[in-house]
């Protein structure tokens, strides 16, 4: 396993690399690793409570992992109080790791959360379940799931 400041080099490269507006972005297999190596490092789940009930969610320890509803279920609508549902979750110098469905959710989250102070705010790439397979069905093309990372099944 690579030490966190290489896991982080590694991302903050990729945020500049790819322009990012936010600290950088991690693979799932590289987020499981800083949350090992760093009880302080964040993983905050911005997938709907139904998506969390029904599909699943990570298998991680409540202190390092939290949940802030980026859109609200039902009705998709943006979440207006993300910031401060974040605020209590997480502080603005902690490293934080954003995860969504497949990634894109996760971007927004990061890249607002970088835009109110937190500097250290990273997507997860692929997300909890990826992309879509050939079939439309999702865990099996990356993500979380796919990485074999922990989770619990709905």
């Amino acid at each position: 396993m690579k030490p966190a400041n290489e896991i982080l080099a590694t991302a903050r490269q990729r945020a500049v690399e790819a322009q990012f507006p936010y600290a950088g972005a991690v693979t799932p297999q590289e987020a499981y690793a800083l949350l090992q190596s760093d009880p302080s490092v964040k993983l905050i789940d911005v997938r709907t409570n139904a998506e969390r009930d029904w599909v699943g969610r990570v298998a991680i320890p409540e202190p390092q992992h939290g949940a802030v509803q980026w859109n609200v279920y039902p009705g998709g609508t943006p979440n207006p109080h993300f910031l401060d549902e974040l605020a209590q979750q997480a502080q603005k110098n902690d490293v934080v790791l954003f995860l969504c469905r497949s990634g894109v959710r996760s971007r927004h989250a990061a890249k607002m959360a970088t835009e109110h102070g937190y500097g250290h705010a990273f997507d997860i790439l692929e997300g909890f379940e990826g992309d879509k397979d050939a079939e439309g069905h999702r865990k099996n093309v990356g993500g979380w799931c796919k990485a074999g990372l922990p989770w619990q099944g709905a």
